[in-house]
Protein backbone atom coordinates (compact mmCIF):
# COMPACT_ATOMS: atom_id res chain seq x y z
CA UNK A 1 0.00 0.00 0.00
CA UNK A 2 2.84 2.54 1.27
CA UNK A 3 4.59 1.51 -2.28
CA UNK A 4 0.78 2.69 -4.59
CA UNK A 5 0.77 5.79 -2.61
CA UNK A 6 4.74 7.12 -3.10
CA UNK A 7 3.94 5.72 -6.77
CA UNK A 8 0.61 8.02 -6.81
CA UNK A 9 2.24 11.07 -5.27
CA UNK A 10 4.94 10.74 -7.70
CA UNK A 11 2.50 11.06 -10.45
CA UNK A 12 1.35 13.72 -9.67
CA UNK A 13 4.45 15.54 -8.88
CA UNK A 14 5.41 14.69 -12.92
CA UNK A 15 1.67 15.82 -14.34
CA UNK A 16 2.22 19.44 -12.35
CA UNK A 17 6.18 19.84 -13.80
CA UNK A 18 4.56 18.73 -17.17
CA UNK A 19 1.77 21.10 -16.89
CA UNK A 20 3.84 24.05 -15.34
CA UNK A 21 6.59 23.17 -18.26
CA UNK A 22 3.61 23.65 -20.89
CA UNK A 23 2.95 27.25 -19.59
CA UNK A 24 6.97 28.28 -19.26
CA UNK A 25 7.26 27.27 -23.11
CA UNK A 26 4.33 29.27 -23.87
CA UNK A 27 5.27 31.93 -21.70
CA UNK A 28 8.72 32.01 -23.73
CA UNK A 29 7.31 31.38 -27.10
CA UNK A 30 5.30 34.89 -26.30
CA UNK A 31 8.94 37.02 -25.12
CA UNK A 32 10.52 35.56 -28.53
CA UNK A 33 7.98 36.74 -30.41
CA UNK A 34 7.53 40.15 -28.67
CA UNK A 35 11.43 41.00 -27.34
CA UNK A 36 12.27 39.46 -30.04
CA UNK A 37 15.06 37.02 -28.41
CA UNK A 38 16.38 33.61 -28.14
CA UNK A 39 14.62 30.99 -26.22
CA UNK A 40 17.90 31.29 -23.52
CA UNK A 41 17.15 34.98 -23.35
CA UNK A 42 13.65 34.48 -23.40
CA UNK A 43 14.51 32.28 -20.62
CA UNK A 44 16.86 34.35 -18.43
CA UNK A 45 13.71 37.59 -18.71
CA UNK A 46 11.33 35.16 -17.16
CA UNK A 47 13.83 34.03 -14.41
CA UNK A 48 15.12 37.70 -13.64
CA UNK A 49 11.39 38.66 -13.47
CA UNK A 50 10.41 35.90 -11.09
CA UNK A 51 13.57 36.43 -8.94
CA UNK A 52 12.71 40.56 -8.63
CA UNK A 53 9.10 39.94 -7.99
CA UNK A 54 9.56 37.27 -5.29
CA UNK A 55 7.28 35.14 -7.51
CA UNK A 56 7.34 31.53 -8.94
CA UNK A 57 8.69 31.02 -12.10
CA UNK A 58 5.78 29.16 -13.63
CA UNK A 59 3.31 31.88 -12.15
CA UNK A 60 5.05 34.55 -13.77
CA UNK A 61 4.67 32.47 -17.29
CA UNK A 62 1.43 31.95 -16.25
CA UNK A 63 0.43 35.62 -15.78
CA UNK A 64 1.87 36.28 -19.22
CA UNK A 65 -0.31 33.09 -20.66
CA UNK A 66 -3.38 34.75 -19.21
CA UNK A 67 -2.60 38.01 -21.16
CA UNK A 68 -4.49 36.32 -24.13
CA UNK A 69 -7.39 35.82 -22.80
CA UNK A 70 -7.51 39.48 -21.87
CA UNK A 71 -6.18 39.20 -17.99
CA UNK A 72 -4.34 42.08 -16.86
CA UNK A 73 -0.62 41.80 -15.91
CA UNK A 74 -0.02 42.16 -12.14
CA UNK A 75 1.54 45.60 -11.45
CA UNK A 76 5.15 44.47 -10.04
CA UNK A 77 5.13 41.55 -13.14
CA UNK A 78 4.34 44.25 -16.10
CA UNK A 79 7.38 46.60 -13.89
CA UNK A 80 9.70 44.46 -13.72
CA UNK A 81 8.99 43.02 -17.35
CA UNK A 82 9.53 46.11 -18.78
CA UNK A 83 12.75 46.69 -16.76
CA UNK A 84 14.20 43.50 -18.16
CA UNK A 85 13.14 44.14 -21.88
CA UNK A 86 14.66 47.30 -20.93
CA UNK A 87 17.80 45.93 -20.07
CA UNK A 88 17.92 43.24 -23.05
CA UNK A 89 17.50 46.14 -25.99
CA UNK A 90 20.43 48.13 -23.92
CA UNK A 91 22.79 45.46 -24.47
CA UNK A 92 22.25 45.24 -28.08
Amino acid sequence: MAEVIKLRAENDQLARALSSRAVIDQARGMLMALAPCSGERAWGLLVDVSQHCNVKLRDVAAALVATTREEELPEQIRRELRRALRCLHDRR
